[in-house]
């Protein structure tokens, strides 16, 4: 029974539960984690993170509208006990969190203004130390790669970038820090866009003018990892048009099966995408506000949108063939109403019952079947 949980515009935090042998109107089950309502939209939560231990106790990370991040634990039994908190002193008001991810010792966090911070956690029960670096400004989302050697970013008007976690946080002198370069400033922008900032690997190339041979813009909305292999090109190796359908894409995450990704818009819609063609797998149907977040687990995918559902879906993988659709397609299995708006949705990482009844089909294959010879 898969387990997400939901970070909301008030501070709370909710575990979103799917049980697929359960009556059709129990499928899904919501309980608070922890109430937020008291301190209202000041403690938002705008990014949510999760790490397994060893002890059966989820480790939680929280990044908060007011600059606080909390670090908590988890327990299979829902009870959440904060265990850290601190706060990220260089965000402003109309700033956001944009990326936040943790492990067993450390929490890497990103503001939308550039500002990075990888806290790092004691042995003994004493607070955090912190290690800072600056970033451009103006940023959309901050990703950390699998092996958390590397991260990306983009931003508006801020190429895709990938950087050298442990280079980011070494101390440069004044005039290589990145925060001096102000993004508004084009003609120095321009200067400086061949040369790499110090721990800085990689940063990609706009792509080629227009017909009229103007500059094309820069609008990086959201960001992935979708393979560990790297390029030393810095223009797209593929271009996928058309898949946000309004306004452009608003999230993306990499999914469990090969070649798959799902992809939101600033409309109402969501698809599962085939990263090989960019084509369309399929769409879900009956969402009737813009999905702000998605989560997918190894069976099922979580959605949280401006309609206040959270829902949770079904997946189907690409098939072999490039470009033929499957007759099976992801479908909205249920959801539930969030009475507040629901700000970011992530899967708990921990193991998946089967879901299909094969469990419970192999059990009775292998009873050995009573007969009238049994009996006598």
């Amino acid at each position: 029974m898969p387990r997400f949980l939901v970070g909301d515009e008030l501070g709370s935090i909710k575990s979103v539960t799917y049980d697929a042998k359960a009556h059709s109107d129990s499928k899904i089950q919501l309980k608070t984690l922890y109430d937020g309502t008291g301190s209202g939209r000041t403690r938002g939560i705008q990014r949510l993170a999760v790490n397994d231990r060893r002890d059966d106790t989820l480790m939680l990370a929280s990044a908060h509208a007011d600059g606080s991040l909390c670090l908590s634990s988890l327990t299979n039994d829902d009870q959440l006990q904060q265990l850290h908190q601190w706060k990220e002193s260089r965000i402003k008001s109309e700033q956001t969190f944009i990326g936040l991810v943790t492990s067993q010792s450390t929490v890497f966090s990103c503001t939308s203004n550039g500002a990075l911070r990888l806290s790092t956690l004691g042995e003994e029960a004493g607070s955090p130390t912190h290690r800072l670096a600056a970033l451009p400004s103006r940023l959309a989302d901050c990703r950390l790669g699998c092996d958390k050697e590397t991260f990306a970013y983009g931003g508006d008007e801020v190429e895709l970038s990938v950087w050298n976690t442990e280079r980011a946080f070494q101390p440069s002198s004044p005039s290589e820090d990145a925060s001096h370069i102000s993004p508004s400033n084009t003609k120095k922008r321009k200067r400086v866009n061949d040369t790499l900032f110090p721990g800085e690997i990689w940063r990609a190339k706009n792509v080629p003018n227009d017909f009229l041979g103007l500059r094309q813009p820069v609008h990086n909305t959201c960001l992935t990892y979708i393979s560990p292999t790297s390029s030393n090109g810095r223009r797209p190796v593929s271009d996928f048009r058309s898949v946000g359908k309004i306004g452009g894409v608003r999230t993306i995450e990499r999914g469990f099966s090969e070649h798959e990704a799902f992809v939101s818009d600033q409309g109402s819609s969501l698809s599962a995408l085939d990263l090989r063609n960019g084509g369309i797998l399929y769409s879900y149907k009956g969402i009737s506000g813009a999905v702000t977040s998605v989560s997918p687990s190894p069976s099922f995918l979580a959605s949280a949108a401006l309609d206040r559902y959270t829902r949770i879906h079904s997946t189907s993988p690409p098939l072999a063939e490039v470009g033929k659709r499957a007759d099976e397609r992801g479908t909205t299995l249920g959801k539930v109403y969030m009475t507040t708006l629901p700000t970011v949705v992530v899967w708990d990482q921990q193991e998946e019952m089967g879901v299909d009844g094969e469990e419970d089909e192999n059990i009775w294959e292998t009873m050995k079947h009573v007969g009238d010879s049994d009996r006598e």
